[in-house]
């Protein structure tokens, strides 16, 4: 008996010293340059956030960063932001057309940070039929009403035809990921900009929604993971990580043991249980027992189980966490990326990037229907919402001119939107109305404060 269970460990203790950060994407895809071509320029701005003076640049010089300082049409520090949402920057990209909300990573000796995460507990907060992050929907939210009438200006501005891009690194990866999930929700908060028109770049993810929200909205948040970081593959709650971050390696430890014992479709039917957001990119650039970093290759799926499930027992756990390491990866595997295909081309890249668009729709539509017949709770089949928002006339204003406007069944058009408004509630959207009342209240003046806040400031 005594063998069999020194067996047993023994044969654990293989498995989990061999496992590797590669061997979590090794049946995936290789990502194209079209569709990674964003990333590098997003870590660069986020990156920015960090900066002082952009004209002279501490972390990467003015050519490496390749920004236009004068591009930059607003930066929030801490002091601006008052905690409730960490520093950022919007920038207008002339020359790819978008607008860029740019926010920072957590800060180790920022207080305010640490009250967002701390801000949760276990299935403490649903939104749109699953489950999120509380303290940073909070965050998401207020960073939405400070600076809605500034993207919305500056997109109309622009003849509604710049994209909008939402980029953040760790904590601030999470702000921005249910950033996106609420404008996609309510693009007429922002003059009515469509789905189709909204990005989001995820680095270094933070789990912040439940599964079902993860794989809903794939086709407008894309995570970047540097092959062994912790922080997407950590199922432990946000507040439990960085109330132990001097003794990291030991959580990670404890919790690959502990996560040994819970079956795979027992974590899969947890609605509360959280992960990291959207479609995945796994840059991929050490092998199993070689010593030095290989050239980058970068994968990417929508992956529904087996998502970033398990800790890799690594010494660069933290080091891959890092926005700088992951801009110079991300950089060295697009440059890859694209003379690897330079070399190889024997269609035209039109083509090429149609078939790839078609190839990513038709992944989303894929991890949908698996989502819903592994019974994850509260997936949908079809996300109806892509449909709905596409079909929306950019330049569209939140609210009509014509609402007392009678049609010839005698019913006035403020009746019809009520019952939309119903129709879209009993489909388990999302009210912004609602959430904005629950989290937030007016004080004597008229402005918005946090529940917990308001009554301090009357």
């Amino acid at each position: 008996m005594e063998c069999v269970v020194m067996l047993g460990c023994a044969r654990w203790i293989w498995k989990r010293c061999t496992y590797i950060g590669s061997d979590d994407s090794a049946s995936w895809t290789r990502a194209t340059p079209e569709e990674f071509s964003p990333v590098p320029r997003i870590c660069r701005l986020i990156l920015a956030v960090y900066e002082e003076d952009l004209r002279n640049p501490q972390f990467l010089t003015a050519d490496q960063y390749g920004l236009n300082p004068d591009w930059v049409v607003k930066r929030v520090t801490y002091q601006q932001t008052l905690g409730h949402a960490p520093p950022y920057l919007i920038y207008i990209d002339h020359d790819h057309k978008e607008i860029v909300v740019a926010v920072r990573g957590l800060n180790l000796i920022k207080e305010s940070d640490y009250k967002l995460l701390l801000d949760n507990k276990l299935g403490m907060q649903m939104f749109d039929g699953g489950y999120v992050h509380h303290g940073l929907l909070k965050s998401a939210i207020w960073l939405l009403n400070r600076e809605s009438e500034t993207v919305k200006k500056l997109w109309m501005e622009t003849g509604c035809e710049y994209s909008l891009v939402f980029g953040g690194h760790s904590l601030g990866s999470g702000v921005v990921s249910l950033l996106a999930v609420i404008v996609a929700n309510h693009g007429d908060k922002l003059g009515g900009i469509p789905r189709k028109m909204i990005k989001c770049y995820a680095l270094a993810p933070a789990r912040c929604m439940s599964l079902n929200l993860a794989v809903k909205y794939a086709d407008i948040i894309h995570s970047v993971v540097l092959q062994d970081d912790f922080l997407p593959r950590t199922p432990t709650p946000l507040e439990d990580i960085f109330k132990s971050v001097f003794c990291l390696p030991c959580l990670l430890f404890l919790v690959c043991l502990r996560d040994t014992f819970i079956p795979e479709g027992r974590k899969l039917r947890d609605p509360r249980r959280l992960y990291a957001p959207g479609r995945m990119y796994h840059i991929v650039e050490r092998k199993f027992c070689r010593c030095g970093r290989f050239p980058p290759e970068v994968r990417t799926a929508i992956p529904v189980d087996e998502r970033f499930e398990h800790i890799v027992l690594s010494c660069n756990a933290t080091s891959d966490h890092g926005i700088l390491w992951i801009e110079r990866e991300a950089e060295k595997a697009l440059k890859l990326m694209s003379d690897t295909t330079s070399e190889t081309t024997t269609t035209p890249p039109k083509t090429q990037k149609l078939e790839r668009l078609k190839t990513l729709e038709k992944e989303h539509k894929d991890a949908l229907r698996k989502a819903a017949s592994l019974n994850i709770p509260n997936a949908e089949e079809h996300d109806a919402n892509t449909q709905e928002n596409e079909e929306a006339a950019p330049c569209q204003e939140a609210s009509t001119s014509k609402v007392e406007e009678k049609d010839e069944a005698g019913t006035s058009k403020v009746e019809e939107r009520d019952n939309i408004e119903t129709k879209s509630k009993s489909n388990g959207r999302t009210n912004w109305d609602e959430v904005v009342k629950k989290l937030f209240r007016k004080n004597e003046t008229g402005n918005l404060y946090l529940n917990k806040d308001a009554e301090d400031t009357r």
